[in-house]
């Protein structure tokens, strides 16, 4: 035994794996580091090529090569750039068939000397598919059959014994990220566009508009200026949304008449008075493409359950607070 406490030798054993792993932390930094120094006409001859692809980036690659590759195909896909992960293996057993002539084939190999894509590379040559490659050697086989080779700077792996790709697979990856945002970029690929490939998740709710939820149509509360009290309440009675839009003639939003406004006017011949002398002029609204979440805050912000969404100054929709709370934003 070498005396000291138990809590002691816990305590030095819990500090040696922190160390650990904020070395391995720290070497593959440098590894991203070397990889931004390295940046250059390669990779803008490589994002050319894509962006001119009428077809698919089809990305491959094998062992840890084919998880960052699985991974930047589904980074290019949900960015703009229609892409799927093809194994080398499968490859040559038949896949090749979902490769065509307007595709790009993107190959991951750290040595560039993986057999298993040597039929991929052949059927690329021979059917004119641009190949792009990322390798760890320039004069590879995989690097020289490319039309865009890729070389990742040489950094140490992590692993201490040198073995296990680490730093090697954060680079590629790293690498693979850069060019589908310089790609997205590129193509002018908008939040409404991510939006469409992205309807699902917490991602998909924070991406939602004012115009996906609201109420427009038959069930948009409105009147017009002219319009006295007994006809507003049978609208906003009927909408259910304890508002009501009040138009001018030419459509354009002249106020809004609320429950709050009701209860303030109250008195023995309310119906009989003109909506006009009533409602709230210059109220709160919203634009169609207003975000979701914007709208939700603007509401508690104002502390109002319900505003109009008006576009030229039109009433085109009605929100109300529980629409963004049904639809899962906030």
């Amino acid at each position: 035994m070498n005396g000291l406490p138990a809590e002691k030798i816990k305590i030095n054993a819990a500090d040696q794996d922190i160390a650990a792993a904020k070395r391995v932390v720290n070497i593959e930094i440098n590894g991203l580091k070397a990889l931004e120094a390295s940046l250059g006409d390669d990779v803008a001859l490589a994002i050319r090529i894509l962006s001119k692809v009428t077809g698919r980036a089809v990305v491959t690659g094998m062992g840890k090569s084919g998880h960052v590759a699985r991974k930047i195909a589904a980074t290019l896909a949900s960015t703009g750039t229609p892409a799927f992960f093809v194994h080398p293996a499968e490859a040559s057993h038949g896949d090749l068939g979902m490769i065509t002539k307007g595709d790009a084939v993107f190959a991951l190999s750290n040595s560039g000397e993986t057999t298993e894509l040597a039929d991929l590379v052949e059927y690329c040559k021979r059917f004119e598919i641009p190949l792009i490659s990322i390798t760890g050697r320039a004069e590879s086989t995989l690097a020289m059959a490319a039309d865009a080779s890729l070389v990742i700077p040489q950094a140490d792996e992590a692993c201490p014994m040198g073995l296990a790709p680490t730093t090697s697979t954060t680079v590629m990856l790293a690498l693979g990220d850069a060019i589908a945002v310089a790609l997205l970029e590129k193509r002018g690929f908008s939040s409404d566009d991510f939006h469409a490939l992205h309807p699902g998740g917490k991602l998909g709710r924070r991406l939602l508009k004012v115009r996906d939820i609201m109420h427009g149509g038959t069930e948009l509360p409105v009147i017009g200026v002219d319009t006295v009290m007994s006809a507003a309440l049978i609208e906003m009675t009927t909408k259910g949304f304890g508002c009501v839009g009040v138009t001018n003639e030419d459509g354009t939003l002249a106020g809004i008449l609320t429950d709050g406004d009701i209860r303030r006017h109250m008195s023995d011949d309310l119906t009989m008075k003109a909506v006009a002398d009533l409602m709230t002029i210059d109220a709160k609204a919203l634009h169609p493409d207003t975000l979701a979440s914007e709208a939700l805050h603007f509401m508690n912000e104002y502390k109002i359950t319900n505003v109009f969404v008006v576009a030229d100054n039109r009433p085109v929709g009605v929100l109300h607070i529980h629409d963004c709370l049904r639809a899962g934003v906030a």
